[in-house]
């Protein structure tokens, strides 16, 4: 039998490893392949099914508490209750992706946030209407609202104007052209009783109650020193009030199909008769 030359030898070893690494080759693409497979096929991690919704905190608080129970029977949506003290917080929270949603504020409060702030956001869904009441511990009757009064009013650029469109339903002031919901109290044309205005943070309206003549509140807050609109306000608004308050997402999470479930549970019956013990009759339904 003749020797191989090692040139021949060489060759050989030469093919035998081209075709190890091309064996290899295969392997791992096959497995990247298999790998890729896999991960398109697993299930929607849980993680997915879980939705941050941010509110004021108070009764809203525990009307979410209700409907995040019903959202996880009937749909196995888990909602997380993010709770804030302030108006501007839960906007910027959401805009910033901390929440999925928040549960807060009306149509105008939105659109002045949206303006001034250039958030993408937007309303998916009403939900109730918390009438604000003009509030009183000096007084009994508007009529008796002295000359120079001190009359503490929202802050917010939204809120104020809801605040001064209550005044003059009231009769106190007038505002140019009837009022809208950007007016602001540069927009008083006639104040017959010089009334004084104090701008203070809505939620600091119920603790300044004591120290001035007359206040506007809002629902929620009022009801944390046990003020009811239609029992303790010297006038409050009507059910025909622009300020339901909204469920809000970020504008591309918009046709999220979570919120759909959220919407149902927010309008059952269970959260109606939860906000009728709440709100003592206060909260109108705004759908």
């Amino acid at each position: 039998m003749k020797r191989m030359g090692n040139s021949n030898m060489n060759r050989i070893f030469k093919l035998t490893t081209l075709a190890c690494r091309l064996w290899l080759t295969i392997c791992q693409q096959s497995s990247v392949v298999v790998l890729s497979t896999l991960l398109i096929t697993l299930p929607v991690k849980a993680s997915q099914n879980v939705l941050r919704i941010g509110a004021i905190a108070g009764p809203e608080t525990e009307l979410l508490e209700v409907a995040r129970q019903i959202a996880l029977e009937k749909c196995h949506l888990k909602v997380e209750i993010v709770e804030f003290n302030d108006y501007v917080m839960p906007n910027i929270s959401l805009s910033e992706g901390s929440t999925d949603a928040n549960l807060f504020q009306h149509q105008p409060y939105l659109d002045a946030m949206m303006k001034n702030r250039h958030l993408g956001l937007v309303s998916i869904g009403r939900v109730f209407i918390y009438p604000m009441g003009l509030y009183s511990k000096r007084i009994k009757q508007l009529h008796n609202l002295p000359e120079k009064a001190t009359v503490a009013l929202p802050n917010d650029p939204s809120n104020e104007a809801r605040a001064l469109l209550l005044l003059q339903k009231a009769g106190l002031i007038k505002l140019r052209r009837g009022g809208s919901p950007t007016s602001d109290i540069n927009d008083i044309t006639v104040n017959p009783k010089n009334l004084q205005f104090r701008l203070l943070d809505a939620a600091l309206l119920p603790r300044v109650l004591e120290e001035v003549d007359l206040a506007a509140i809002n629902t929620n807050y009022a009801l944390l020193i046990n003020l009811l609109p239609q029992r303790d306000a010297l006038v409050q608004e009507d059910t025909n009030s622009q300020y339901a308050n909204l469920l809000v997402v970020r504008f591309k999470q918009r046709e999220d199909t979570r919120f759909v479930c959220l919407i149902d549970a927010l309008h059952s019956e269970r959260v109606k008769e939860k906000a009728a013990q709440l709100f003592k009759g206060a909260a109108v339904k705004g759908w």
